[in-house]
């Protein structure tokens, strides 16, 4: 008795083994500019099935602007093409960024009755993904050599204010075991490991390692309201007081004898306020163009996850700092 062959495909085999795969089908009358393609096309593009006829250029509409060039003259070349061609792209829909991968075959010979055939793959996934490891990665780059800077500037403040090499290694080693316990506080736990901690508390711990005298009893202050910072709030906002107080170590009040850094806050119910403020240390102006990679981190940390904002004001006693971010954020 014959068997059945498992690769003899029946088009209800196919259009399964298409909607297993996530994939989108499509084509292309290269004389009438006309596209056609199956639901899930259709869905992807955010474009009605109302059996009216579809346009490359209709498509091209909802393309970001600054892949919509690129994306057209590589679909014009496409039938230049011999063989398979890919092209990664971007289109908005109703504010959402989505990345597509056409795929297809290129050269006229390939063509059926005037039609080209190829697929769609949403691979936002994906593209999101890669973008996370290069921000990982550019990430780590800057904390390696902030941790450089750091270290360097910690040994200056050492041997500032002590009188033997036995006294410096006790308080350099002291300074870098509490720059060991902030750094832990700006790296994220697997497995939301830890606790809330409470505000005050929290800076305590990121501006220790830079105290002449113990924490606060000296040229660094801090009055903050009594408040908890949530376990995922914590990780952003180390961040961002750690780069501050880097930046402050390398360039700012924290490098000079005579520096002195005020931390203040205020809060309602909606909005939680940090000022920053530096004195006593060299002069400083605003840096040039939109700053560094730092800059940009911090940036992201603040809008991004704690769903504020961040001001500087310089001028000529010392850089002042204003962060404010939502209390719903700072609390998660």
């Amino acid at each position: 008795m014959p068997t059945s062959n498992p690769l003899s495909w029946s088009a209800e085999s196919l259009r399964r083994a298409i909607g297993a795969a996530g994939v989108a089908l499509w084509s292309w009358n290269v004389e009438t500019d006309r596209f056609a393609m199956d639901e899930r096309g259709y869905a992807l593009w955010a474009v009605p099935d109302d059996g009216n006829p579809v346009k490359f250029e209709d498509l091209s509409a909802r393309i970001h602007p600054a892949d919509r060039d690129r994306v057209r003259a590589a679909f014009a070349a496409a039938r230049a093409i011999v063989g398979a061609y890919e092209i990664d792209f971007r289109i908005i829909i109703d504010e959402e960024i989505r990345w597509i991968s056409a795929r297809g075959i290129g050269d006229d010979s390939h063509l059926h009755n005037g039609v080209a055939y190829g697929i769609f793959l949403d691979v936002t996934g994906r593209k999101q993904a890669e973008e996370g490891h290069e921000l990982l990665a550019g990430e780590m780059s800057h904390r390696v050599k902030n941790l450089l800077a750091i270290a360097s500037g910690l040994t200056l403040i050492s041997s500032r204010s002590t009188t033997t090499a036995k006294e410096m290694a006790t308080e350099l080693t002291g300074r870098l075991a509490a720059l060991g316990r902030a750094h832990d506080l700006v790296r994220p736990l697997p497995g939301h490991q830890g606790h809330a901690a409470l505000l005050g508390d929290l800076l305590s711990i990121l501006l220790s390692p830079y105290e002449d005298l113990g924490a606060f009893s000296g040229r660094i202050r801090v009055a903050v309201p009594r408040m908890g910072v949530g376990e995922g709030a914590a990780t952003a906002l180390a961040l961002v007081i750690h780069e501050l107080a880097t930046n402050s170590l390398k360039y700012g009040a924290l490098s000079a004898d005579t520096g002195t850094l005020d931390v203040s806050g205020c809060s309602d119910d909606e909005e939680i306020k940090i000022v920053w403020t530096e004195r006593g240390g060299p002069a400083v102006e605003p840096p040039n163009g939109a700053g560094g990679y730092g800059s940009r981190l911090v940036v992201r940390s603040i809008s991004g996850q704690l769903g504020g904002s961040i001001d500087y004001t310089w001028s000529a006693e010392g850089v002042i700092v204003t962060l404010r971010m939502k209390a719903a954020k700072l609390a998660d």
